[in-house]
């Protein structure tokens, strides 16, 4: 049997068997969990009652997290002409076509969002199975297919994001780092909350919200009280 490190027995002794969290006292939790060298991503988990696999059951949107994520956001830009130096000019890292396409498929994975102009898209289409396992498939519903590059840009790098359940139906978004206080991470979580209770499916029956889990990334997973999101 692997042995406990000190860090982890030292988290054991703090948690509550079983024990459901308000939101407020479970990042209050995190925090004083035993620090590691770098700034810990904070993330929810939803376990969701929908079924993804159910075209009428869809739950897809996205959201600007009014305090950002604290994560510094690589973006990669695909387009023509005019278009490639006005995304550079906005601030992508990269930007371009034919070329970044190439490397792409060759196995590149330099970046944390991707953005396409409507022209692009025959093109970026050959990308899913690089780009879909990650996420990072650009749809107009998350307004990553768009002409305004400028625009999206600046939301992706000013803490848009997009959720989506995985196939079991979890859908699992950061929502800030652990430096940041504890106003500003309930605000970005109830921002979020919000927008997957308002992107509820017509056809979603019985418990919306099966469970929520509120974890550190060196730290423990709490689960916490749906109810205590507003979410039903």
């Amino acid at each position: 049997m692997a042995r406990q490190s000190k860090r982890f027995r030292e988290i054991a002794k703090l948690l509550e068997a079983n024990k459901v969290y308000s939101l407020k006292d479970a990042i209050a939790m995190l925090k004083k969990c035993p620090p590691v060298k770098f700034d810990q991503s904070i993330d929810i988990a939803l376990q969701m009652g929908v079924d993804p696999r159910k075209s009428d059951q869809q739950l897809r949107g996205t959201v600007s997290l009014p305090n950002g994520t604290g994560k510094s956001i690589t973006i990669l830009v695909l387009a023509k002409g005019d278009k490639v130096k006005e995304a550079l000019d906005a601030g992508a890292e990269y930007a371009g076509n034919d070329e970044l396409i190439e490397k792409i498929n060759n196995g590149w994975t330099g970046f944390d969002a991707v953005i396409a102009t409507p022209d692009m898209m025959r093109d970026v289409g050959k990308l899913g199975k690089v780009l879909g396992p990650r996420g990072l498939m650009p749809t107009p519903k998350a307004g990553t297919v768009t002409n305004d590059v400028a625009k999206a840009i600046q939301e992706v790098k000013a803490g848009k994001i997009e959720f989506k359940p995985d196939r079991h139906g979890v859908v699992s978004n950061a929502v800030g780092k652990l430096s940041f206080s504890e106003e500003a991470l309930q605000q970005n979580i109830l921002a979020l909350a919000q927008a997957i209770q308002k992107a509820k499916p017509a056809a979603a029956k019985g418990q919306y919200v099966k469970s929520v889990t509120l974890s550190s990334t060196m730290g423990p997973g709490l689960k916490i009280d749906a109810r205590d999101l507003d979410m039903s």
